[in-house]
């Protein structure tokens, strides 16, 4: 949802489109009187104002940003220059008493500290947690209460990109909440796929290893596609699950508004009566869980590569909050720890929902967006280790790892210990640890006795009891056992799950699937490992395998363990529900030719429904300058397919003045005018590319010549033409819901 537009409006509440840099518009010439730093714009907001130990300060926000109208050092002296260096003479060598140079450059030097080894690549958003009060009966913790508000802050990721890739890469995602509690901090640090390619985190950095570039040539960036990869994953047959959910359309969400999260792990939840009970956790997105084709994403990180963060800012600012559910499925508290014959404590199984409900238990709004990205995204540190009381973690392996490794990597890349003490990391509860001192301090305590028991401060800290709160873990009796360095036998169940995935999928889903084992497949070199994956693959499901095999030009090996019978879940499933278009951006092709009062109409009605309209022009301005202007927001030339969910076609689009080849690639050899029926060529290239990754297309007012022009039957799938542009837009908002026109990928096999 790029801009492209010089909008001198307001970027919300005035009808300008998301994306305005500034709170105001800027000015040709460079601003020379003394002013005071601007606000943030309506949109944006920052880490609340409490003190390095939790207490708030009532201070306003613009407190903790620069403040004064003059430039000066970091001590606050006043600068009169800062574009020339301290010389001896005009011409003469810099000298090194030049304090500002060097506070300047020590400092810039010093602006990067060592990125997240996973997880660098994120954005963030601020907002809201209500709780329902219906979880109650399993937790006691206090923001869940009814209508309880939390605020929260959360982080989504890729994991195996550095800070600089690009955001539609077939990857997992992460999902981390900050819930900043009256009870203290509690993180719920997820992805967006349930299950975890490992069972134990002795093996973290093994697979990590794997999925990241090669270190001899440092290649491929932010890609499983590659010999390590798939080496790692086929002899190591418990990442099969995972792996599958990311060949699947999870790997490539359309946005982070349209993505599940999940806790991952089990957790113990522990109720006002001490009961407790095992739960897992769910997000589900109010928009409904959509995906990105592959060629679509592929397009997409060459066209944008912020779009999930640029998609993500610009919901929030034009206010289409995103919001999610938070649920959970409950499980009895057994000895076992086991449900229905599924391992509660195994990483890499779920619980399919039709077999334990997800019951909704509160909901999470999502309404500012940062005001720094370093100071909150890139500085924010979780932990699965903050909770609060009433819940509580269980034996995971995996889980036990994480409780280690994240406290150990904040101490390295935010500089030691302190790193809660940064205004994005400070919890709204009270704090006193008698934790002192160390690198980056930023607490002034007092006292002379940061020890228990005391007299000398007057006994304070004091502990306190269960009626006050006081986290209390769970008194779980632990088994008499031999230390040993072993799995349960229930781990070893590396394919029922895998093939519960597989037959829950659609039949476009499963082509899906089957394409990016092929293409990620084609990329290795090893004939060893694409041979060695498809023996993995004919433990899943031989169609599967046999589909691949056939792509690498390779014989389809048999099973080697029986197929299991499994009930499809169709919770796994896309396809086959409705949800609702907020937010979903819709571009209307047109020139001045075009029907602009439809136009208008369009985009009012797209507006209405909380939708984004974008207009696309044969050049930027506006359409109509003497009559009632349409600005356009994006060009023949600069649109691509990729960043609209659904087109319409006011009319026909005559080749633009740049409609050449020498200028825009995109237009092919010739001028333009022998297009078919005169369309623009590169209006046709959205068309066609938009109905093959099978988006909404149509229009009104002439536009079935268009779809002719692009081999479109008009009754086709997903297909609008329209008596007006209203009309086309209802029509539209109907196929939206749908997130795309399924029957357009129909099966290749009966």
């Amino acid at each position: 949802m790029t801009t492209e537009h010089s909008d001198t409006t307001p970027a919300q509440g005035d009808g300008g489109l998301p994306g305005k840099p500034g709170p105001v518009s800027a000015t040709v010439a460079e601003p020379t009187g003394p002013a005071q730093p601007l606000p943030p714009k309506p949109d944006q907001t920052g880490p609340e104002t409490v003190s390095p130990t939790g207490q708030a300060t009532g201070a306003e926000q613009a407190r903790m940003a620069q403040s004064g109208a003059y430039l000066t050092t970091a001590q606050g002296a006043r600068l009169y220059d800062s574009d020339h260096s301290l010389k001896a003479g005009a011409r003469g060598p810099v000298l090194l008493q030049d304090h500002h140079l060097r506070e300047k450059i020590t400092h810039f030097d010093h602006e990067r500290i060592p990125e997240r080894v996973v997880h660098a690549r994120g954005a963030a958003a601020h907002g809201v947690f209500q709780g329902y009060g219906t979880a109650g009966e399993v937790c006691k913790a206090a923001f869940l209460a009814k209508d309880v508000e939390t605020p929260v802050f959360v982080r989504f990721s890729t994991v195996l990109g550095s800070r600089g890739s690009a955001d539609t890469v077939r990857d997992t995602r992460g999902f981390a909440t900050k819930f900043y509690t009256d009870e203290g901090t509690f993180d719920l640090v997820g992805n967006n796929i349930p299950v975890f390619f490992i069972q134990d985190a002795v093996k973290f950095p093994d697979i990590i290893h794997a999925g990241k570039p090669h270190p001899d040539r440092e290649i491929p960036q932010a890609q499983s596609a590659h010999d390590t990869f798939w080496d790692f994953v086929s002899l190591h047959t418990e990442a099969t699950h995972h792996t599958l959910w990311n060949m699947s359309d999870r790997g490539i969400p359309r946005s982070y508004r349209m993505m599940e999260g999940f806790g991952v792990h089990t957790f113990r939840l522990v109720n006002e009566a001490g009961e407790t009970s095992l739960v897992k956790f769910h997000w589900k997105p109010k928009l409904g869980v959509h995906s990105l084709v592959w060629e679509e994403a592929q397009l997409i990180n060459g066209m944008d590569p912020d779009f999930h963060r640029r998609d993500l800012f610009d919901a929030i600012e034009a206010g289409a909050y995103p919001q999610w559910e938070l649920g959970v499925q409950v499980f009895p508290d057994t000895p076992d720890q086991t449900f229905e014959g599924i391992d509660l404590l195994d990483p890499t199984k779920i619980v399919p929902e039709e077999r334990a409900p997800v019951q909704p238990i509160g909901l999470m709004t999502l309404n500012a967006n940062t005001k720094n990205y370093f100071a909150e995204t890139e500085q924010v540190a979780f932990h699965p280790g903050h909770l609060v009381p009433g819940i509580d973690v269980t034996d995971d392996p995996l889980l036990a790892g994480r409780l280690f490794s994240y406290l150990d990597t904040q101490i390295s890349r935010l500089g030691g210990p302190n790193f809660g003490q940064l205004p994005i990391n400070r919890p709204h509860a009270p704090v006193n640890d008698m934790l002192r001192d160390g690198m980056h301090q930023s607490a002034v305590h007092t006292g002379v006795a940061p020890y228990r028991p005391n007299s000398l401060d007057g006994g304070c800290p004091f502990l306190a009891g269960a009626d006050m709160s006081a986290y209390i873990e769970a008194p779980v009796r632990v088994a008499e056992a031999t230390k040993v360095r072993e799995a349960p036998a229930s781990f070893s169940d590396h394919f029922s799950q895998p093939r519960l995935f597989w037959l829950s999928m659609s039949p476009p889903e499963r082509e899906h699937i089957i394409a990016a084992y092929t293409f990620e497949l084609n990329k290795c070199y090893e004939q060893a490992v694409k041979e060695r994956t498809l023996a993995v693959l004919a433990n899943i499901d031989p169609e599967l395998c046999e589909q691949v095999a056939q792509g690498l030009g390779l014989p389809a090996p048999k099973a080697t363990v029986p197929l299991t019978e499994e009930a499809a879940s169709p919770a796994l499933s896309q396809v086959g529900r409705t949800w609702p278009a907020d937010g979903r951006v819709v571009g209307i092709v047109a020139d001045d030719a075009a029907d602009l009062n439809g136009v208008r109409a369009a985009r009012q009605a797209l507006l209405d429904g909380g939708m984004v309209p974008l207009v696309i022009g044969p050049a930027g301005g506006k359409l109509d300058a003497e009559g009632e202007p349409v600005a356009v927001q994006r060009t023949f030339a600069t649109a691509r397919s990729v960043e609209f969910d659904a087109l319409l076609f006011a009319g026909v689009p005559a080749p633009a003045a740049d409609a050449h080849g020498a200028r825009d690639a995109k237009a092919g050899n010739g001028s333009g005018n022998g297009a078919p029926h005169g369309a623009d060529p590169r209006a046709l290239l959205l068309l066609t590319e938009a109905y093959r990754h099978g988006k909404a297309v149509g229009g009104w007012n002439g536009a079935d010549a268009v779809l002719a022009a692009g081999g479109i039957a008009p009754d086709g799938p997903g297909v609008i033409v329209g008596e007006s542009g209203a009309a086309a837009v209802e029509a539209v908002t109907a196929a939206l819901s749908e997130h795309r026109a399924w029957d357009r990928f129909p099966p290749v096999r009966a």
